[in-house]
C-alpha cells in the first residue's frame, strides 16, 4: 500500500464520466480527511461499500442513523461514528438535493477546478484536506489541463 491511500489502494478506478466511482472515491476521501488512521479509514469504507452497499448518495442517505453508526463501528469508527455519521447523512443528502447526487454535476455547474473545490468545502464535513485526497485523483479527470 502507498504512503497515502489512493483510489487503486481500494480498486476504484476514478473516471470522469464514471458517477458510481467518484462518489466511491468522494466517499472515501471524506473518511480518510478525518482524524483517524488509514487503516480504519479504509476498514469502514469497506463496510460501508462493499459489505453494506452503501455505494451511492441514496443508498447512504437511506440509511438511518442508528445503522450508519453500527456500519462506522464495524470498519472501526469508535470515537467519531455519531458526528461521522451525521455529516455523512448530510454529505449525501445535500449532494442528492443540490446536485442530483452527481458529482460530476458539481464539476458542471463549476466555472472552474477552484470553484469546483469551493462548492466541495461547502459541504458539511468536507474541508481543506478531504478535498486536497479528493482532487488527487479526481481533478485530473474532472479537470484535465
Amino acid at each position: 500500500m502507498s504512503r497515502h491511500m489512493t483510489a487503486a489502494d481500494l480498486n476504484i478506478s476514478v473516471s470522469k464520466h464514471d458517477e458510481h466511482s467518484l462518489f466511491q472515491w468522494l466517499l472515501a476521501s471524506f473518511l480518510f480527511g478525518k482524524r483517524i488512521s488509514q487503516k480504519i479509514a479504509a476498514a469502514t469504507w469497506q463496510a460501508l461499500v462493499r459489505t453494506h452497499g452503501r455505494d451511492t448518495p441514496r443508498k447512504l442517505c437511506n440509511c438511518t442513523h442508528a445503522e450508519l453508526v453500527r456500519i462506522l463501528g464495524e470498519g472501526g469508527y469508535a470515537r467519531y461514528d455519531e458526528s461521522t455519521a451525521t455529516r455523512l447523512s448530510l454529505l449525501c443528502r445535500t449532494l442528492l438535493d443540490e446536485y442530483g447526487g452527481s458529482v460530476v454535476a458539481i464539476a458542471e455547474a463549476s466555472d472552474s477546478r477552484a470553484e469546483f473545490e469551493r462548492r466541495l468545502r461547502r459541504f458539511k464535513g468536507i474541508g481543506p484536506v478531504t478535498v486536497r485526497i479528493f482532487m488527487r485523483e479526481a481533478g485530473p479527470v474532472l479537470f484535465p489541463s
